[in-house]
């Protein structure tokens, strides 16, 4: 009998600070029939990301919210199950942003036809997808450092940081990055090829910091914000080019954190240091695209890039593996399986 209930995960309460499980709900609805013109999709990868926790509300982000009662949104890896769009086939992968949830249909303006004998399709949510393009729109839209300059990338392990990184390599700069932990220090050092790491969670932190820093910083790129922008700031040199692509340390902040007064410090970098400072959503260069997949997809094919993905298993995991994002416990991409191994 073919199945007929779509399950979705709703925001069920806007959280009082970091999210909890609560927060969600998991519910059945009647899976949606397409109309003309439109797809019926099954999802097969679900993202997760720190900024679907801006979306929940009661949190530092300026962006919409989400209403309470309806499913997470973010991005998706689909197969068609049914067409009344003669674009889209039987069978296609695409990569959607309908959500949380098993099934959706489109019109197809929102869809993005995948071909997995070109890359695998899990990387249309990581390296190829919209955390790809979120390091290669802040890395190549709004910098350009001089080759032999110093970029520093924090939540270098990351999915956006690790590519953000990478592209740093390949524009002929020495990159430092910074993430939590030995093993994701080795990583970004032995596997990505960066020239110095930094350990935030270690002891001896802000000495690391000053080694790897003897020329100050050229470029930030930061997924951070909050202590560690505080931590790397007084190291901005004159000029210094600054992509703020995320501030994950004070998402679920709804009150300014007690600690010490920093503004009046970095107004004077602002001004003596000519500081250029520059904030983006990458849902505002969706256009990008075609450029992005044209110079990074080769890199990937190529091995000139590498990139991390971990996987769980099961549509009622997702909102334990969004809470992961916010406590190191990963290493590069976050993705949830769902359906027979066969669809990915």
């Amino acid at each position: 009998m073919a199945k007929t209930s779509n399950r979705q995960i709703l925001l069920a309460a806007r959280p009082n600070g970091m999210a909890k499980l609560s927060d969600f709900e998991l519910v059945e609805k009647r899976i949606p029939s397409p109309k003309d013109g439109e797809v019926l999709f099954r999802n097969t990868l679900v993202s997760v990301d720190p900024y679907q926790r801006n979306l929940m509300g009661n949190g530092s982000s300026e962006l919409p919210p989400i209403d309470v009662g309806t499913p997470m949104s973010g991005p998706t890896v689909a197969i068609v199950e049914e067409s009344r769009n003669p674009a889209f086939a039987v069978g296609d992968h695409v990569q959607t942003w309908s959500g949380w949830q098993e099934h959706a249909v489109s019109d197809g303006s929102d869809l993005r036809k995948l071909d997995p004998n070109v890359a695998p399709i899990s990387t249309a949510l990581s390296v190829l997808g919209h955390t790809g393009l979120t390091a290669w729109v802040g890395m190549t839209k709004f910098m350009n450092p001089k080759p032999g300059g110093t970029l520093v990338v924090t939540a270098a392990a990351g999915a956006v940081g690790s590519l953000a990184a990478q592209i740093g390599k390949q524009r002929g700069l020495r990159v430092v990055g910074i993430a939590g932990g030995p093993d994701k220090a080795a990583y970004l050092k032995v596997e990505l090829g960066l020239d110095a790491t930094v350990d935030y969670k270690a002891d001896d932190f802000e000495e690391q910091l000053s080694r790897a820093l003897p020329n100050g910083i050229d470029a930030f790129y930061d997924n951070v914000g909050d202590y560690m922008f505080e931590a790397v700031m007084n190291a901005f040199n004159e000029r210094a080019q600054i992509v703020i692509g995320g501030t994950i340390a004070g998402y679920s902040d709804t009150t300014m954190p007690k600690r010490s007064d920093h503004l009046p410090r970095l107004l004077n970098l602002f001004l003596y240091r000519f500081l250029q400072v520059q904030g983006f959503s990458v849902t505002n260069h969706l256009d990008c695209y075609p450029d992005f997949l044209a110079e990074v997809a080769p890199w990937v094919a190529d091995g000139k890039v590498k990139y991390s993905e971990e996987f769980v298993d099961g549509f009622e995991k997702i909102p334990s593996t969004f809470f992961r994002l916010f406590d190191g416990s990963h290493r590069g991409k976050l993705i949830v399986r769902l359906g027979d191994a066969h669809d990915q």
